[in-house]
């Protein structure tokens, strides 16, 4: 189904159609050399005036993982849950080599996050990031410093059966397409998609 659904126009490394968003996970430990590996990725993301904003907390433990829980939406609780490891995706705002705030915080720290993804894919891990929680609350139970902001909650975990979630989410997992290349790219100015 995977292969049907992604397949890109131009020539580009299968990686990029392997990774996606699953939202069954099995209970399977993920080895901490693996995991330290997929952060190690992120640290070697293109970063302005090499500032390196992004920050990770991660929940492995059950006691860590209740604390995520309690600042997540319900809609994401139900499946996320099962993942082994959820990590919070963090930027630091400011930064003294821009005299005060870091205009790049959030672009670098998305790139931190894409590369963790791409290396998680490699090595047959699954990762699902959330919009889907109460920012306040997070920043209060991870204890997040006023200057940094919290982008984004990750499940990180081995694939699980698609037959494991509730009928509704099981319609839902599988690979997005996405928008061909020409609807997002414009030469000259904003106006002229002629490529």
């Amino acid at each position: 189904m995977k292969d049907a659904i992604r397949k890109p126009v131009y020539d580009i490394d299968p990686i990029y159609t392997k990774r996606w968003s699953p939202r069954s996970f099995l209970s399977r430990a993920i080895p901490d050399d693996d995991l330290k590996g997929l952060f190690e990725a992120a640290r070697w993301a293109p970063s302005s005036a090499n500032v390196q904003p992004w920050r990770f907390v991660i929940a492995r433990n059950e006691a860590d993982k209740e604390a995520f829980l309690s600042f997540i939406h319900d809609s994401n609780t139900i499946w996320c849950k099962h993942a082994r490891v959820l990590a919070a995706v963090i930027s630091k705002m400011d930064e003294q080599k821009f005299g005060g705030h870091n205009p790049t915080h959030a672009f670098d720290t998305g790139a931190a996050w894409a590369c963790l993804a791409l290396e998680a894919a490699r090595r047959e891990i699954i990762t699902h990031a959330m919009a889907g929680f109460h920012k306040q609350k997070a920043k209060a139970a991870l204890r997040i410093p006023d200057n940094f902001e919290i982008h984004a909650i990750v499940a990180i975990g081995y694939q699980g059966e698609k037959e494991w979630l509730s009928e509704g989410l099981q319609q839902r997992e599988v690979p997005s397409n996405r928008n061909e290349v020409d609807s997002f790219l414009f030469e000259g100015d904003f106006h002229n998609t002629n490529f």
